[in-house]
């Protein structure tokens, strides 16, 4: 951030910059403290405006259950920050999670990147910055920001924390019950039905805690936001919070191997890197629409497959 705050200083920020990390919410707190340094210069004092209300601040997002950006939803940002800036020296348009263009919507932003209009400065904001096409890559100047400890429910309240440390710690035991091993029909009937105790726990949290971040979040949403845009918005903190989750049950497996593999239980681990690799897969179907209790049901079940198999 040291290096931006720099050439905003030195009014020789480049045009296009893309910033990328894990958490969108990050980068995205990142993107409007770079449009308040833009547009309210201090050395230019006008009437301040808090970013995203400012007349030359423009915002692309995601629209419509299958959030993509479209081409006419691009063609209007880009006809709109032809125009002088109304109140700046400067225009900024951010464009959020920036993957979820389609083919035609990034062919059509590309031509804007290769010639930007003057005095605008366009930030582009992804968790996967090579789902991006490498055209557009290759036309922005790149910026990582990380969310060091950042936790799947931070914000949520202590009891919905509680309830997920619970289900991790229950998710644990029941690889431990695994790599113990079944000694008869009932305890491996006790392994399935412990399956479906946890999918249910799962998606009662991921619930919860979609409805916590959804109250916090639609206060600070802008008044102007059409329903296609507001429910992509709803739509992106269900997976960003279920990707964290899911990401945490990995965690918990990888350690769970690791400490195998310190008690010489070499088999244990090749069994455990084997749930990974199947989790791996599980949570790329879920960028295809798959349902997570569908996703996590496939995961645990293959995982009793692979450790009766060692």
């Amino acid at each position: 951030m040291s290096v931006i705050e720099r050439a905003i200083e030195r009014r020789r920020l480049a045009n296009s910059l893309l910033l990328h990390g894990e958490n969108l919410g990050t980068l995205a707190t990142v993107a409007h403290g770079i449009a308040d340094r833009l547009l309210n210069d201090p050395r230019s004092p006008s009437q301040y405006f808090a970013p995203k209300q400012h007349p030359d601040f423009f915002a692309l997002r995601p629209a419509g259950k299958m959030r993509q950006i479209g081409a006419d939803a691009t063609r209007d940002l880009i006809n709109r920050i032809q125009v002088s800036p109304q109140v700046s020296h400067r225009k900024v348009a951010v464009v959020y999670e920036a993957d979820r263009m389609n083919v035609a919507a990034a062919n059509i932003f590309l031509k804007t990147l290769e010639e930007p209009p003057a005095s605008t400065a366009i930030l582009l904001l992804t968790t996967r910055p090579y789902a991006l096409l490498a055209t557009i890559r290759s036309r922005c100047l790149h910026f990582r920001f990380t969310d060091s400890g950042a936790e799947a429910l931070a914000g949520c309240e202590p009891d919905l924390v509680a309830a997920w440390q619970q289900t991790r710690a229950d998710y644990a035991a029941w690889l431990g019950k695994l790599a113990d091993g079944a000694a008869d029909k009932r305890a491996v009937a006790d392994q399935v039905i412990s399956v479906y105790g946890l999918i249910t726990r799962f998606n009662a949290v991921l619930s919860a805690a979609t409805e916590q971040a959804w109250k916090q979040q639609k206060e600070k949403l802008p008044d102007d936001l059409d329903d296609d845009e507001v429910d992509a918005i709803q739509t992106g903190i269900t997976n960003g919070i279920r990707l964290k989750l899911f990401a945490e049950l990995e965690h918990a497996t990888r350690d769970f191997a690791q400490a195998r593999l310190a008690a010489g239980d070499e088999a244990a681990r090749r069994a455990t890197v084997a749930a990974i690799a199947q989790l791996e897969h599980d949570v790329g179907l879920l960028r295809l629409n798959l349902n997570e209790a569908a996703a996590l049901e496939n995961f645990l079940l293959s995982s009793l497959r692979i450790w009766s198999r060692r």
